[in-house]
């Protein structure tokens, strides 16, 4: 048992779980979306459903959706900064099966006009699991540099993904394969790694024309490991020099 075991996060109270675990849901969401949330349908389930709104569960989830870390002081008036800002929100019961009980089930809608529903688990000690992305598996925690990326579905995609982090000495946690259902052909890639990726990668990794859309998760407190480091210094110099090379041309 570790010290963090017994104390907890550091957050506003008063459940790790139903709190703390609440807001990283809202705060995980709001990154998957990549942009700002002008409204969001949010059901609950199981205890979250039960209990939620004696911890502040609604609050928090609510909070993260604006961008609020589980130690800010403004999640219990999330309400109100939420109304300032224009972001619509609802709750409702989530209709699932078998999932863990602090269970919630967010639709997104993104300023931008993207819509997407994310099913994520708050599983104690403020730790979370984001279970699915618009029905598709995902199953990461957010704990590590993640790596989202929607792919076209054929033969050699995840071998030249993970051959391209191979170059950069990125080594892999954790990797979840799951098809599109609704979108024929499409794949959605997830990546939990050691160590932070390097930008240029995630550029590169960006610009196939197999990718459709790459989304790269992280704290600010993840670094470069240094061996990652110098095989992106290494990266630069030959991009640098190819660049050079084309302009005298």
């Amino acid at each position: 048992m570790s010290l963090f075991d017994i104390i907890g996060p550091i957050m506003v109270g008063p459940s790790s779980s139903h709190t703390a675990g609440a807001a990283r849901i809202g705060y995980m969401t709001r990154q998957i979306m990549g942009e700002d949330i002008v409204e969001a349908q949010i059901d609950l389930y199981g205890s979250f459903l039960a209990t939620g709104k004696g911890h502040g569960t609604d609050k928090a989830l609510v909070a993260g959706l604006l961008g609020m870390k589980p130690d800010d002081y403004r999640i219990p008036y999330s309400f109100e900064h939420a109304r300032k800002k224009g972001m619509k929100f609802a709750f409702g019961e989530a209709f699932i099966r078998d999932a863990h009980p602090n269970t919630v089930v967010i639709t997104a809608t993104g300023v931008s006009g993207r819509v997407r529903t994310i099913e994520a688990a708050s599983i104690g000690g403020g730790s979370i699991r984001v279970i699915k992305i618009d029905d598709m598996e995902a199953n990461f925690t957010g704990d590590y540099p993640t790596l989202l990326i929607r792919n076209q579905d054929k033969p050699g995609m995840v071998l030249k993904i993970v051959s391209k982090m191979n170059e950069f000495n990125i080594n892999i946690a954790n990797l979840v394969l799951s098809k599109d259902m609704k979108n024929k052909g499409t794949a959605i890639t997830v990546i939990e790694c050691d160590d932070a990726v390097p930008f240029a990668m995630v550029d590169e990794i960006r610009s196939w024309e197999e990718i459709g859309r790459v989304l790269y998760l992280y704290n600010e407190d993840m670094v470069i490991s240094e061996e990652t480091q110098k095989r992106l210094d290494e990266y630069n110099e030959r991009k640098y020099r190819e660049l050079k090379e084309k302009r005298g041309n």
